[in-house]
């Protein structure tokens, strides 16, 4: 019974509560290997676990250890250790922690989870600048009627558009070649973000477009006529693009890529997108998006909308 508990929570059945920490983190580097975590939240985990293993005596099994062995690592780490631990990275290990021995516990290997009651370290960083629903009408209003000037110009409102629907980084859009577009069917119509670089394929995604933009990039490609990249401009100037939807709006805030990407992701949360659906656009792992599905509901709170906090949500990994 117990090695199928083990087998469903993808916890090695060799593991014990006998077991020394330097095999389970191994067996841990391989889990979060095979759930798709990136790269980079693979290495920062495993670190932090290393450390542990660094800190505890050699002979110390995965069942002998106790909510006062990880208090005095925490500890360690952020007075004794002699190397500068930064709130943030010090966050970060507590959660590396909670992980680790919330999987050993889910997979039977251990009885308790003795990270269970570690006092997590919240870091409070300020919230994004965003723009309000009134602000969105207005940007997309001044964009469109850039499009009917008497020199007519599709592109701010295909750029902004497209942010705003995609919430894309910088880098993402000023890598977008046609051939990742699919608007053949403006009813199904989509982007595919990629990344050359195979270390990043884990943020490969197709997000959909709408009818209304494909209309407005049928009308942009009669203008500028692109032939392989969808905006042939370095990223200042689409930033320039974007300065100028700002001024012509009158607006006090500078409309960017980031408080596109955020506003994009915070309209979808108050029309009540599923919290992973706006993950999978975002192109985040889960540990990211829960930092950014706070800052989410902190935005919202602050337009109006009072959003129920899922709390079993925030404790998967």
């Amino acid at each position: 019974m117990t090695d199928q508990l083990q087998e469903t929570q993808g916890t090695p059945a060799h593991l014990t509560e006998k077991s020394l920490l330097k095999p389970a983190i191994k067996a841990w580097r391989i889990y979060l290997n095979d759930q798709g975590k990136s790269p980079y939240t693979v290495k920062a985990f495993i670190a932090d676990l290393n450390l542990l293993d660094d800190f505890l005596m050699p002979d110390k099994i995965i069942g002998e250890i106790t909510l006062k062995d990880l208090e005095n690592f925490t500890n360690w780490l952020e007075n004794e250790r002699g190397v500068p631990c930064s709130p943030k990275s010090l966050s970060r290990r507590i959660t590396s922690l909670k992980s680790f021995f919330r999987w050993l516990q889910k997979g039977g290997v251990l009885l308790v989870d003795p990270a269970d009651k570690l006092l997590q370290r919240t870091v409070t960083s300020p919230l994004p600048t965003v723009m309000t629903l009134q602000e969105v009408k207005i940007a997309l209003m001044t964009a469109a009627a850039l499009r009917k000037s008497e020199t007519p110009d599709a592109r701010p409102y295909t750029l902004l558009k497209l942010l705003l629907e995609t919430a894309i980084k910088k880098g993402e859009c000023t890598g977008i070649s046609l051939n990742h577009l699919s608007v053949e069917d403006p009813q199904d119509a989509y982007v595919f973000i990629r990344y050359t670089n195979p270390r990043y394929r884990y943020k490969e995604r197709k997000i959909s477009l709408s009818e209304d933009w494909v209309n407005a990039f049928n009308e942009y490609a009669s203008q500028y006529e692109p032939q392989e990249e969808l905006f042939p401009w370095t990223a200042r100037r689409l930033e320039y693009i974007l300065e100028d939807i700002t001024e012509a709006a009158a607006f006090n805030k500078r409309i960017s890529f980031d408080m596109c990407r955020w506003t994009s992701v915070l309209t979808d949360l108050i029309d009540g997108v599923q919290p992973d659906k706006i993950r999978q656009k975002l192109g985040v792992s889960k540990i990211q998006f829960r930092e950014v599905k706070r800052k989410l509901r902190q935005l919202a709170l602050q337009q109006g909308f009072n959003l129920a906090d899922d709390e079993e949500e925030d404790k998967e990994e």
